[in-house]
Parts: C-alpha cells; sequence; structure tokens
C-alpha cells in the first residue's frame, strides 16, 4: 500500500466542493472527505489583496492517487490556480489506518 495522505483544497462554493467530493468518494480515490463550508481567505491576486469567502475540503487518501485526485478537482473547479496540497499521514489509530487503506486501495490505477 501506498503512503497514506491528507489532501487539503479549498473550493470557491460548497456546491462545488460536495459535488466533487461525492464523486471522488463514490470512485474511491478517497476514502472520506471532510468539509469545512465556510472560512475566509485574504491573498493577492493580481498584485491586489483580495478577500473570498471559501469552503475547505479535507481528503484521505494514498499518494500513489494524489495527481488523479488534483485532477479531478482541476477540472471540476471554478479556480484558475486552486490550492491542492498534501501532507502525508505519519501517526494513525491503526484501525482507521486499516480502514483507509482497504477503502482505496481496491481502485486500479
Amino acid at each position: 500500500m501506498s503512503e497514506l495522505i491528507e489532501i487539503h483544497w479549498t473550493s470557491g462554493s460548497i456546491d462545488e466542493a460536495r459535488r466533487v467530493c461525492q464523486y471522488l468518494v463514490q470512485e474511491r480515490l478517497v476514502a472520506c472527505a471532510q468539509i469545512i463550508p465556510w472560512i475566509e481567505s485574504i491573498y493577492l491576486w493580481d498584485g491586489k489583496l483580495d478577500t473570498s469567502q471559501e469552503s475547505k475540503v479535507f481528503l484521505k487518501s494514498s499518494k500513489e492517487l494524489f495527481d488523479r485526485v488534483r485532477q479531478v478537482i482541476e477540472e471540476n473547479c471554478a479556480y484558475d490556480v486552486p490550492e491542492i496540497t498534501a501532507t502525508a499521514i505519519s501517526l494513525c489509530n491503526p484501525s482507521y489506518q486499516e480502514w483507509l487503506e482497504t477503502t482505496v486501495s481496491s481502485t486500479k490505477i
């Protein structure tokens, strides 16, 4: 089994986040998706200070599936440059780890 990861994505809307997350879970590209419906982001875009209300998404998957997950997000989100990052899950409840591995391991790459 590949290294387990948590993918972080910031979506422009809750509807977009739900739609993409449902697809990713149904296709077993991620074991689960957690959506924080509302965050406020402050950033520079085109040299100007900007503020947006967004949804924050946390996805549990494997490192080997990251590129496929990233591609699905990029093809189905409104942002030109979506935030899609990942961190390794270094410590985990053993039974949760087993569930994660089982859930995403049957996906054909």
